[in-house]
């Protein structure tokens, strides 16, 4: 089974809150509604490189879930 990097995520015991889920390293769950992030891996490397990494990654995970939303809008209009 392949995995797509990026999912979307809810929960009914949040139900307003939606979660982008990247399910590759470094794995995290972002929290959209409060705009936080929950890091299921350690990472690593200087502190330049992260600011980098987590910086790149927040940009993708922000495009995956702008382009998922226009998506769903086209779907039900």
């Amino acid at each position: 089974m392949e995995i797509p990097a990026f999912l979307l995520a809810d929960n009914t015991d949040t139900p307003d809150a939606l979660f982008v889920i990247h399910t590759q390293y470094p794995r995290f769950a972002w929290d959209l509604q409060q705009d936080e992030v929950e890091w299921f891996d350690h990472l690593e490397g200087t502190e330049e490189d992260l600011i980098d990494e987590v910086g790149r990654l927040m940009e993708t995970a922000q495009a995956f879930y702008e382009r998922e939303m226009r998506r769903h809008e086209e779907e039900i209009s």
